[in-house]
């Protein structure tokens, strides 16, 4: 298999560009730096144009939050970036990215806007300097005071149970619900309908497959599961439970960050969700906790719990030909590691890294 490229978001002022090698002519397989790009402080989330990933876009997550457009090369030129365009992200702390043909979805989680920009594969690739702004509905301070005063959209992703009339999920880390939108006939997004989540649960990010939607509850380290029927019909909670196998008592300092479901192909057939816990007191870092869904829909087992050796572990994501590698990164510690999903994706086995020294505060990853 020849060397796959990782883009690397980060907390500090650069893109990275990793070269991941699974089966080097001699020894194990290798992680290694090819180039660092700077484009502003803080591009914490990274993504790529669906019809040429060439172009890709980041958000810098700041209180005059703004959105970077970068061109990358192809073949063996793939390294450093160029930065082509910039604009004002509509908010605070833009914190996700979902990109269309010709729309930038952006989730602004310190002023709770959802903000739109039109965009290009060609010059000036960002449209215009002045995003559209829709602000989330925010009603009373919630359970977790300190997180929970306002509105706090964490993420905006398609949803994948009702392609067909083009839904928009914005999990609201303030408001303990999911925004459920669609587009109106002026082109705007506009609210439509909510998933209610448990008062202080705060959802952060959300996976769907079936009729049921899991979203991950940061505030409280949880997996809840839902039904979600097609618009205008409210869902229906089945089920919530812990992302550890030994919960602290809350308060804690302990957060769950991230929320992967794979589609099972001929090497992985069983069907597994991977959730992320950060800030983990444990010497051997944080864990990343395996839910098998054999049981069926709405019914997930925590089935195997991975120590990373990382620290403040906010991102991961799946990559390789069957989605059979898993990087991951440790905000606060122990740099980016690569896993191999073993025992039929029950489990996860280190067999690449790099130190924070060379990759620092990575937040989220791309395989290019």
């Amino acid at each position: 298999m020849a060397p796959l490229t990782i883009l690397v978001a980060s907390y500090t002022d650069s893109i990275y560009t990793l070269s991941f090698d699974p089966a080097p002519s001699t020894g194990p397989p290798t992680l290694n730096l090819l180039a660092q790009t700077p484009v502003g402080y803080r591009p914490s989330w990274i993504v790529s144009h669906p019809s040429n990933n060439s172009l890709i876009f980041t958000g810098l997550e700041q209180v005059d939050g703004e959105i970077v457009a970068i061109k990358y090369g192809s073949g063996e030129t793939i390294k450093g970036g160029e930065v082509v365009a910039r604009a004002k992200s509509g908010g605070t702390d833009p914190c996700s990215l979902l990109v269309m043909e010709d729309e930038l979805i952006i989730a602004n989680y310190s002023s709770g806007t959802i903000a739109t920009l039109p965009i290009s594969t060609s010059a000036p690739y960002i449209l215009s300097p002045n995003p559209w702004t829709l602000s989330m509905p925010f009603e009373h301070v919630g359970t977790d005071k300190a997180r929970q005063s306002s509105s706090h959209p964490h993420q905006t992703i398609f949803n994948p149970l009702n392609e067909e009339e083009n839904e928009l999920l914005v999990p609201d880390l303030g408001a303990d619900k999911v925004w459920r939108l669609t587009k109106r006939s002026d082109g705007k997004w506009a609210i439509c309908g909510h998933v209610d989540i448990e008062a202080g649960g705060g959802p952060r990010h959300v996976v769907a497959r079936g009729t049921t939607l899991y979203t991950l509850l940061e505030l409280t380290s949880k997996l809840a599961v839902h039904t979600l029927p097609p618009l205008p019909a409210s869902p229906t909670p089945l089920t919530s439970l812990p992302t550890l196998s030994a919960p602290l008592p809350i308060p804690n300092n302990m957060y769950a960050a991230e929320i992967l479901l794979p589609e099972p192909n001929t090497s992985f057939p069983a069907t597994f969700i991977y959730a992320s816990n950060r800030n983990d007191p444990n010497p051997e870092g944080d864990t990343i906790a395996i839910f098998s869904l054999a049981a069926g829909e709405g019914q997930p087992e925590l089935v195997n719990e991975v120590r990373t050796g990382l620290n403040h572990v906010r991102a991961m994501t799946f990559g390789g030909d069957k989605d059979q590698y898993l990087v991951v990164g440790g905000v606060e510690g122990g740099g980016v590691k690569v896993f191999e999903r073993v025992d039929g994706g029950k489990g996860l086995q280190e067999i690449a890294k790099l130190g924070a020294e060379v990759v620092g505060c990575p937040t989220g990853f791309l395989w290019y």
